[in-house]
């Protein structure tokens, strides 16, 4: 058994879908040293299954960890890029679909 994080590169998770990935599909990663990592892996699992509540209250969790630094600036490359890879995925699920 491994030591190595669970979700690592070390010891990827049952569901771990980098291997899976076609060599056109967009992909973004969410990496342990952001801080809203955790937040944002759980609200995406409360969606996932359905819990409004819980989602609920993990978003307003993570507004609250927002306003407690300032955000990256909207002119930001890092930011101005996220948004192109959610366009990408939404234009690479449509030509799939």
């Amino acid at each position: 058994m491994s030591d190595a994080p669970l979700g690592s590169k070390a010891n990827p998770s049952q569901f771990d879908c980098l291997p899976d990935l076609a060599e056109d599909e967009p992909y973004f990663v969410i990496r342990a040293d952001d801080p809203l990592s955790n937040a944002l892996v759980e609200l995406h699992a409360y969606i996932g299954a359905g819990q409004a509540g819980a989602a609920h209250n993990k978003l307003a969790e993570i507004m609250a960890l927002t306003s407690e630094r300032p955000p990256r600036p909207s002119g930001s490359p890092k930011y101005r890029e996220t948004f192109a890879i959610s366009s990408s995925m939404e234009r690479w699920r449509r030509s799939k679909g």
